[in-house]
């Protein structure tokens, strides 16, 4: 028997349909919100969840960080900044996998 891998967004939809229906509205208005540019969005996202260590999401989030256009520079200090907060938490947990991710990015 073959075991299906999901991720949580998809879970959370099997699961809670309505939480995730009224979540995603969340983050859509949100993302459509002007004053910022989404490539600086994407940055602070990435920061706080390295901040936190959240690998995952910080890995799932670079590609959109540089279709926003965000350099590797960026993406680097953006996790970088995170040791004024939470010390070496987020570089220990986050920084290789994020620029791995972005370099195998096309």
């Amino acid at each position: 028997m073959e075991i299906k891998q999901q991720n949580l967004m998809e879970i959370f939809q099997e699961e809670a349909p309505e939480v995730a229906k009224a979540f995603g509205g969340l983050i859509q208005s949100i993302s459509q919100m002007p004053a910022l540019e989404p490539k600086v969005k994407q940055l602070i996202y990435i920061a706080i969840r390295a901040s936190q260590g959240e690998t995952t999401a910080v890995t799932s989030h670079v590609p959109m960080a540089k279709k926003a256009g965000a350099t590797r520079d960026e993406l680097k200090e953006s996790i970088l900044l995170t040791t004024t907060v939470c010390g070496i938490k987020g570089i220990a947990s986050c920084l290789i996998p994020a620029l791995e991710t972005y370099d195998n990015l096309k």
